[in-house]
């Protein structure tokens, strides 16, 4: 089957069509490891998915800030000789250094990487809607999981606060309003929970044949 020609030109399309693909993903990129999580990323992303990454600025890099901020250095140097204007362009902010990143690993010169890159987004802290939404983490890319313990490690939103980007503290003070907010919402579900643990105890005998109904059609 795999010399057949034919059928490896007409099974990518079979295999889309048949794709069951989800709503878009909400990652939370806290305690990422910035690389991990972009190649896992990138799959998905060529597969059809869409994807939102929260908190890049929480992203972690392996290796100490000092050794990044030389790293990141050494890029900027990189620039057309005559005209330094035409690229290639540096991005400071942690979302756009994520998404030049993933962009990087789906073939973006071609129409399919375009499409793929098209359902990406990334953002600095979580904005709305994505605050009330359930946010996924990715195991296979956790630093605790994959970063050997006493290994040096640094944050993107400080490698990025220490190469040009202007917007840490104003990021921090949102994220700080979103938490209490948060919180608060958190606190008043539980109360409404317990209530209602409550009001189901004391009527527990009351419907009892009720629940045996229930149960008996398969609810």
């Amino acid at each position: 089957l795999v010399r057949n020609k034919q059928f490896v030109s007409v099974f990518p399309k079979i295999l889309l069509s048949t794709m069951v693909l989800e709503k878009p993903i909400v990652i939370d990129c806290r305690d990422h490891l910035h690389g991990r999580l972009a190649s896992i990323v990138a799959k998905e992303l060529l597969a059809g998915q869409k994807v939102v990454l929260v908190r890049c600025e929480e992203m972690v890099i392996s290796g100490s800030l000092v050794r990044n901020q030389t790293k990141y250095a050494q890029f900027r140097a990189k620039h057309m000789n005559t005209n330094p204007e035409r690229g290639p362009f540096h991005f400071r902010s942690p979302a756009r250094i994520v998404w030049r990143t993933i962009r990087g690993m789906v073939h973006q010169k071609t129409a399919r990487g375009q499409a793929a890159i098209g359902r990406l987004s990334t953002f600095e802290g979580i904005p709305h809607p994505y605050d009330k939404m359930k946010r996924k983490v990715i195991p296979a890319a956790l630093r605790v999981v994959r970063l050997k313990p006493g290994r040096n490690f640094c944050k993107l939103g400080d490698l990025a606060n220490n190469v040009g980007w202007k917007h840490k503290e104003l990021v921090d003070r949102l994220e700080d309003k979103r938490r209490a907010k948060s919180e608060a919402f958190f606190q008043k579900k539980k109360a409404a929970a317990a209530l209602k643990a409550k009001a189901e105890e004391a009527a527990a005998g009351e419907l009892a044949k009720v629940n045996e109904t229930l149960a008996a059609a398969g609810y």
